[in-house]
C-alpha cells in the first residue's frame, strides 16, 4: 500500500498514532540514536498502514544488524512490509544518517493478535 492509496481516515489514524511517539514523523522517523526500539517503531508504523482500526499486532522477532556507528546529526528510519500473510507480517527497516549513509538494518516479524 502506498501513501497515495491510503484513505483519508486511515492516514488520520496513523498520524494520531505517530503523535503519541515524541520523536516520530510520518515517512521519516527522526531518531536520537540507533537502537532496536527505533527499528521496531518504524516497522510497526509500516504495518499500521495495513491494519483495520480494531486490529492489533505484536513483535515476534526482531533482528538488528549494526553496520556503522551514528556519530551525530539527524537519522531517518525507512520501513516496508515485505510480506503480509493471514496472521504474520515480515517487515524490514533501514536507519541512515542525514547524508544517506546506511547505519543499521533490521528484519522483524509481527503477528496479528
Amino acid at each position: 500500500m502506498t501513501g497515495a492509496s491510503l484513505t483519508a481516515e486511515r492516514l488520520a489514524r496513523i498520524e494520531r498514532a505517530i503523535e503519541t511517539v515524541p520523536y516520530a514523523r510520518l515517512l521519516g522517523i527522526q531518531l536520537e540514536k540507533v537502537a532496536p526500539g527505533e527499528a521496531d517503531t518504524a516497522t510497526a508504523f509500516a504495518i499500521l498502514t495495513l491494519l483495520e482500526p480494531d486490529e492489533r499486532v505484536t513483535t515476534v522477532d526482531l533482528t538488528v544488524s549494526y553496520l556503522r556507528p551514528a556519530v551525530e546529526g539527524t537519522l531517518q528510519a525507512t520501513a516496508r512490509v515485505l510480506r503480509q500473510g493471514r496472521r504474520l507480517f515480515t517487515v524490514s527497516a533501514e536507519l541512515a544518517d542525514s547524508g544517506g549513509t546506511l547505519l543499521t538494518t533490521a528484519l522483524s516479524t509481527y503477528i496479528k493478535l
